[in-house]
C-alpha cells in the first residue's frame, strides 16, 4: 500500500500539531516517518470539526494531513465497524478508525488507552 505502515488516531495528530512530546517521542522510537502514515477521513472531521477551530488551525492541521494518505470508509470498513461495536462496546469514531487501521493492515497508532488495549484483544 504505497509504503505506508501506520494509520495515526485523531489525538497522535493533534499530538504533532502541539508539538507533543509524548507523541514525538512515539514516532522517533517506532522510527515512523510522515510518509508512512495515513489517517482515517473520521480523524479529519473530527480535527476540522472542532467547534473552537481557528481558521489558522485549521489551515496548519490541513497542512500537516495533505503529507499523509486519506483512508475512505469502504463496505468492509462499515462490517468490521459493526462487528467492533457489536463485540467490544467500542465508540464509533474509534471503531471506524481500528477497522480502517485493520482492513488496511496497518498499525494503529494512538494515546488512548482503553483503544489501544481493545487492539491487543483483537
Amino acid at each position: 500500500m504505497n509504503g505506508i505502515k501506520y494509520l495515526l488516531d485523531t489525538n497522535i495528530i493533534i499530538g504533532m500539531y502541539e508539538h507533543s512530546p509524548t507523541v514525538f517521542d512515539l514516532l522517533q522510537n517506532k522510527e515512523v516517518t510522515i510518509a508512512e502514515c495515513a489517517f482515517s477521513n473520521i480523524t479529519r472531521m473530527e480535527l476540522l470539526g472542532f467547534p473552537e477551530i481557528t481558521d489558522l488551525e485549521a489551515q496548519a492541521i490541513t497542512n500537516l494531513l495533505t503529507k499523509m494518505q486519506c483512508l475512505s470508509i469502504n463496505l468492509t470498513i462499515e462490517n468490521t465497524t459493526i462487528n467492533l461495536k457489536q463485540l467490544h462496546r467500542i465508540k464509533l469514531p474509534d471503531a471506524i478508525i481500528l477497522a480502517t487501521a485493520l482492513d488496511h493492515q496497518l498499525d494503529l497508532l494512538t494515546l488512548d488507552k482503553k483503544l489501544a488495549n481493545k487492539i491487543k484483544t483483537i
